[in-house]
Order: C-alpha cells, then sequence, then structure tokens
C-alpha cells in the first residue's frame, strides 16, 4: 500500500500538456508547441563556457548543500540590487529549481491542519506542495480581464488556521502583474494575522506593464522578515533543464533550509552551478536585455493576432511570457447550438486540427483558461496563433 499523501496529488496538467504536443509530433503531425514554460533559445554563451570550463578543471564533488559560497554572494548582490536592500549569503540557499525552493518553504513553515491562501488560476505545483506538507490550500478567485486579486477576499479567507499567503507576480498562467498599492496590502494584512508571504519571482525579468515591476520586499517595510523570495535561472536564462533556482528568506528559514538539503538532494548540481557563478561574474546584462526584447516583439505581434478573436477580451499578458485567454463567451456560443465543449476539449481540438499545443485552464484551477506560451520563435509563433484564432472563431 502506498503512502496516503501520493493519493492526493494528481499529475500536472502543464506536463500532460507537453507530452501531448510531443507524443502528436512524434505521429509525424507538424507542431508548434505553445504550452511549455520555457523560453526556446540557446542559453548565454556565458553560461555554457562556464559549464565547460568547471568540466575541464574536473569539477564534481559536494558542495555546501545551499551552494557554494562564491555562487551565494553573486546571488546575494543580485537579489540586493533588485530590491534595493542589503542581502548576504546567510539568507540565500541556492536550490534544484524553484519547486525545490517552494517545497522547502512549504515542508519549513506548514504544519497539519494549516491553511495557506493561493490566488488562482494559480501554477498546480503550489497547491500541491501545501498538500503534501500536511496543509489545506484556500483559494482566492481572479478573473477576467485583470486577473488581481481583492485585498477583501483575500481578508475573508483568514482564518485562525492560516499560515501562510503565496503570490506569484507576474503570475503564471494569467500574466498579471501585482502593482504596489496590492503588495503593501498584502504584507499589511501578513503583519496583522502573523502570516508568511512566499513570492514566487520566477518572470520577474519579463515586465511589460508602463509601471514596471515591484517586489514585495520593496513596498512596504515590515515585508522583509515574514517573506520568502523565489526565484530561479530557468526562465531569465533559458536554462529550464539545468534545474537552477535560490530561495532568498530570513536566516531562520535558511539555516532550516540547510538542514533540509542535507537529507533531501545533498547539494544542487554543481556544474550548473558553476556556470551560472561565471555568467553572473562576467556579464553586464545585454544577453538578459536583448531576451527581454525578443519577448516584447513576440508580445506585441501575438497580441496584434489575438485581438482578432471573437468573444475573447484581450489577454493581460503584463508580465512573464504567456497568453491567457478567457474562454467563457466562446464556451457560451458552443452550448447556445445545443452543444458543450470544456477547455480540456478546446485545448485537445486545437492540437489535433492546427498542430498548436496549449494548456487548459482546469491545470489552474480555472474552467475557462486557455494559455499559450510566446517564448516560442516568432516564425513559428505568428503562424500558430493565426491558426488558433481561426479555430477559435469557428467554434459555435
Amino acid at each position: 500500500m502506498l503512502a496516503q499523501r501520493t493519493s492526493l496529488l494528481s499529475g500536472s496538467g502543464t506536463a500532460d500538456a507537453r507530452a501531448a504536443a510531443k507524443a502528436a509530433a512524434e505521429s509525424g503531425k507538424e507542431i508548434v508547441d505553445l504550452s511549455a514554460g520555457e523560453i526556446l533559445i540557446e542559453p548565454p554563451p556565458s553560461v555554457r563556457e562556464g559549464a565547460i570550463k568547471a568540466i575541464e578543471r574536473g569539477v564534481n564533488r559536494y558542495t555546501e548543500s545551499i551552494g557554494m559560497e562564491e555562487l551565494r554572494q553573486a546571488i546575494a548582490r543580485k537579489v540586493s540590487l533588485e530590491t534595493g536592500g542589503i542581502w548576504d549569503t546567510s539568507e540565500i540557499a541556492v536550490t534544484s529549481g524553484a519547486k525545490q525552493a517552494l517545497l522547502d518553504a512549504a515542508l519549513i513553515l506548514l504544519n497539519p491542519g494549516d491553511e495557506v491562501i493561493i490566488p488562482r488560476p494559480c501554477w498546480p505545483t503550489f497547491p500541491a506542495q501545501v498538500t503534501l506538507a500536511g496543509a489545506r490550500p484556500v483559494f482566492v478567485d481572479t478573473a477576467a480581464p485583470t486577473y488581481q486579486p481583492s485585498i477583501d477576499d483575500i481578508r475573508a479567507a483568514v482564518t485562525s488556521a492560516t499560515k501562510a499567503i503565496i503570490i506569484n507576480s507576474p503570475n503564471n498562467p494569467t500574466g498579471a502583474v501585482y502593482g504596489r498599492e496590492l503588495m503593501a496590502d498584502i504584507v499589511e494584512l501578513a503583519v496583522r494575522y502573523d502570516l508568511w508571504v512566499v513570492s514566487d519571482e520566477c518572470y520577474d525579468s519579463f515586465v511589460f506593464d508602463p509601471n514596471g515591476r515591484a517586489s514585495i520586499v520593496n513596498v512596504h517595510n515590515r515585508a522583509r522578515p515574514r517573506t520568502l523570495l523565489v526565484n530561479a535561472f530557468s526562465k531569465q536564462l533559458a536554462l529550464t533543464g539545468w534545474r537552477l533556482g535560490y530561495l532568498a528568506a530570513p536566516r531562520e528559514i535558511i539555516s532550516t533550509a540547510k538542514k533540509l538539503h542535507s537529507h533531501t538532494t545533498s547539494n544542487p548540481n554543481v556544474i550548473a552551478q558553476h556556470a551560472v557563478l561565471h555568467h553572473l561574474e562576467t556579464t553586464d546584462g545585454t544577453w538578459e536585455r536583448n531576451l527581454r526584447s525578443r519577448l516584447g516583439l513576440a508580445r506585441s505581434r501575438g497580441l496584434e493576432i489575438l485581438a482578432r478573436l471573437k468573444d475573447v477580451p484581450p489577454p493581460v499578458a503584463q508580465g512573464g511570457f504567456f497568453f491567457y485567454l478567457d474562454l467563457s463567451r466562446v464556451r457560451a456560443r458552443i452550448a447556445a447550438r445545443g452543444e458543450a465543449m470544456t477547455v480540456d476539449q478546446i485545448s485537445r481540438e486545437l492540437l489535433r486540427r492546427t498542430g498548436v499545443g496549449s494548456v487548459a485552464g482546469s491545470s489552474f484551477g480555472d474552467a475557462s483558461g486557455l494559455r499559450f506560451s510566446f517564448g516560442a520563435p516568432l516564425e513559428q509563433l505568428e503562424p500558430a496563433l493565426r491558426r488558433a484564432v481561426s479555430m477559435l472563431n469557428s467554434l459555435g
């Protein structure tokens, strides 16, 4: 008999969507996969150079369980620059991707019976890891067109069992970027009810809203002692498969993460650590700026194409690299002719009829959403979105 906790988990809908697109491609169909949460581009030359140099030096031994001191110093400098505060290595843990940083947070903060507030639509890993820790996710639903959570709704979700709130800005899947006022209100609420805040900022390199992004720790002077920042190099350096992320948090959290890592992963991949360290020490941010410009162009072109959709509000796409469509009126249009289609069925039909991979909103707790990535090359993205628009407009 398996452990009871395994029965509480379902598979990842985003992983299932990638697998479906891959299977269709392997069957001989011409597929453009817009389901994956990754940017299809070669990583920076400096990262590859750092990895090769480490291999040539024979680097293959354990590091400290929360990462090399030199890399943690470089990340501390990076976080200090981005948040406007001073961080040191005692507040930084290197992790095997952002998922390990988030799991650290769940296992360190939560006890069975605790509750964690999560705005929804949300990345499915958030509630899955809360559940693994024995706690209960409590969802606060947001809606098109802004997908901004209401602070009143968040406040109404607080109970005596609430221990934390997880926020994700820029948001996956919706592309919403939380403003400074909302962030400050969340901190005020966290202070009032003595809550932890876990802030997933993995898409913070890609903000297209003219008002810019705001990390929660630089909008309120009482945020930092109760906030855990989660980030990764997966998106900002197009290194999803290298699995290197980090946790920036109070010292007591990091010292506990060190113990946790010593009994789980031992340490993040040592070659990946050296590769990213070399990049951070030798580059000036040009590669990252060019990547953001590329995504900005893809976003603009994609929004122009998606504006031709009938009965679909323009996607937010303020940050990250996703177009998130609200298909509630499309589904109503289909129902009006006496039929019914779930977003899962629509996503499958898109793949079958147009060769375009997408992720149904049901993966994110939303019965009417559909997510496309604009991390694909422009020459693939534009025709794929045109085919998707044509098919969606034909429904009903």
